[in-house]
């Protein structure tokens, strides 16, 4: 009787214990567990990622690229010989939120521009999802002659701006891998040519694989959507521009990130890399160069 007893006590309390295990398992189900660091940084390569800062943090970049590496040994150093910088700095109004602002050796760009995280990829929520866009300002003197051999002249300020705007779509499938998509929208208030539409569409793809904790191996490439025809047959030359495609590795150390990469984009603006991208891999074009990234944290000391 005692062991009877003893057994239906026993199984009474395992019974118990499952269910009890069932209604936790039920409730944590039922709580959102948002993913974290689908990316390192707020910038994959050239382009950005789905992440923002933490409330009242700032962010100062330090963009770097090199000349072309088919520039000649003895001449130009592999193309160490000569520099392009952009220096940014973004502050996040939110934890969602964030603004920032840039300015670029090339064409003596300004740059403004801001992000919003709409949605998180969570346990309930497949995807991030983050709205990007802003504008820049080429401050060159008018007449002057762009890299595609083409001459700018301005008759007012308002020729001067471009505009940008980006659905950054991306998931974090594991601790390792990330994919993004971004799906671009450029508008040139002026154009370079006649035979250059002023609005132009890209589809962009981009991701980044963990090879340990601190170093990642990442790549982007913008396929932009062009009727190369149609320009070839009304200037008669060669559409000028390249789709942009780069590769590259993330270091993380404490509060920086910083970023190695091979492109063939030299500039560090959605409306250069983008847009204006003139160099190919196969003809050896590439640029090497660096992003480093350190962030700051304003948030009022706790008493």
């Amino acid at each position: 009787m005692k062991k009877l007893f003893l057994f239906l006590f026993c199984s009474t309390t395992v019974f118990a214990q499952d269910d009890l295990l069932d209604m936790l398992e039920k409730e944590d189900a039922k709580k959102t567990t948002f993913t974290q660091a689908t990316f390192k940084g707020t910038r994959l390569i050239n382009g950005q990622t789905v992440e923002t800062l933490a409330k009242q943090h700032l962010n100062f970049w330090i963009s770097h690229r090199f000349g072309s590496v088919n520039s000649g040994f003895m001449d130009n150093f592999l193309g160490l010989d000569e520099a392009k910088i952009r220096l940014g700095l973004e502050y996040s109004l939110t934890d969602k939120w964030l603004i920032g602002a840039g300015r670029s050796t090339i064409e003596k760009t300004y740059d403004i521009y801001s992000k919003y995280k709409v949605l998180a990829q969570s346990n309930k929520m497949p995807v991030t999802v983050t709205l990007y866009g802003g504008m820049t300002t080429n401050t060159m003197p008018t007449g002057y002659t762009t890299s595609s051999g083409n001459v700018m002249r301005y008759q007012n300020n308002l020729q001067r701006q471009s505009y940008f705007g980006q659905l950054l779509i991306a998931r974090k499938f594991s601790d390792k891998l990330s994919l993004q998509l971004m799906p671009t929208v450029l508008h040139n208030n002026k154009s370079e040519s006649i035979y250059l539409e002023n609005n132009l569409a890209s589809m962009g793809f981009g991701g980044r694989y963990k090879l340990t904790n601190r170093l990642s191996i990442s790549a982007e490439y913008y396929k932009n959507i062009v009727d190369k025809e149609d320009y070839e047959e009304g200037a008669g030359t060669p559409y000028p521009y390249q789709d942009s495609f780069s590769v590259g590795f993330d270091i993380e150390t404490g509060g920086h990130v910083f970023q190695l990469h091979l492109t063939n984009s030299r500039g560090m603006t959605e409306k250069h890399f983008i847009g204006q991208t003139l160099g190919t891999w196969g003809a050896g074009d590439i640029f090497y160069g660096f992003n480093m990234a350190r962030t700051f944290s304003l948030e009022p000391k706790k008493k």
